[in-house]
């Protein structure tokens, strides 16, 4: 048995993308599995989906650079036990996850696409497992000032925090933003690819997946796309 968990706070997410992540990864996961969302509100959200609260962190004020899922490293808040893997909301299921579960390494992360040189994960998709790692949250706590001011998002805070960490296969998780739609002009020209070996698409910023579908999203006129119907057949 392994966790697939999720978290939702506040207004941002509704719940339907939790109800479509967990119908994604019950398609695309073959081995036992929990599906666990931790959040401040389950209205909506389908009975299938354990539901639990969202671990106490102490969020400095400011813009929001999901500091929350520091939480998830706390087991006396999450009670989780065993192999437990991340995902965003704001993904699209495109191939098997057992592979996830079966790559080496103690603590698995997205190599960050613009910043890989740097070593940076991107904390869209990691796995754990949940009794390790229970240093990352008391450490954030003992200095939150001096760490939000100098860390400028929780996937950078994380990735220097767990120890050595194993990148996913680069073909694994690929952003729609930058490896799939066209730079301009060819945008106007040329519909969004699926790259070859993708499993999971990530969407960071714009355009979010129903202005991918869609074609939609015109973001100061820079993320223009032409619609990626092919996607409605994943996301759902």
């Amino acid at each position: 048995m392994v966790n697939v968990i999720c978290m939702k706070w506040g207004t941002k997410y509704p719940a339907s993308d939790v109800n479509r992540l967990r119908s994604m990864v019950r398609r695309h996961l073959s081995r036992p599995h929990r599906f666990i969302c931790f959040t401040d509100e389950s209205a909506g959200i389908d009975p299938s989906v354990e539901i639990r609260p969202l671990p106490q962190v102490n969020v400095p004020p400011g813009p929001e650079r999901c500091w929350r899922k520091l939480g998830v490293f706390d087991q006396k808040q999450t009670q989780l036990e065993g192999v437990t893997l991340f995902l965003d909301l704001d993904i699209i299921v495109l191939d098997s996850l057992d592979p996830f579960f079966e790559h080496p390494g103690d603590f698995c992360i997205i190599r960050d696409w613009l910043r890989g040189h740097r070593s940076v994960g991107n904390s869209s998709v990691f796995r754990f497992v949940a009794d390790r790692h229970q240093n990352v949250l008391p450490a954030f706590h003992a200095d939150t000032q001096r760490i939000a001011a100098n860390y400028r998002c929780d996937q950078d805070f994380i990735s220097v925090s767990v120890g050595p960490v194993t990148w996913w296969p680069e073909e694994w998780c690929r952003s729609f933003k930058y490896h799939c739609m066209y730079s301009f002009p060819f945008a106007f020209f040329r519909a969004p690819k699926r790259p070859a070996g993708t499993r999971l698409l990530i969407f960071h910023g714009f355009p979010k997946p129903e202005e991918a579908i869609a074609g939609t999203c015109r973001k100061f006129g820079l993320r223009y796309a032409k619609p990626s119907p092919w996607l409605a057949e994943h996301w759902q």
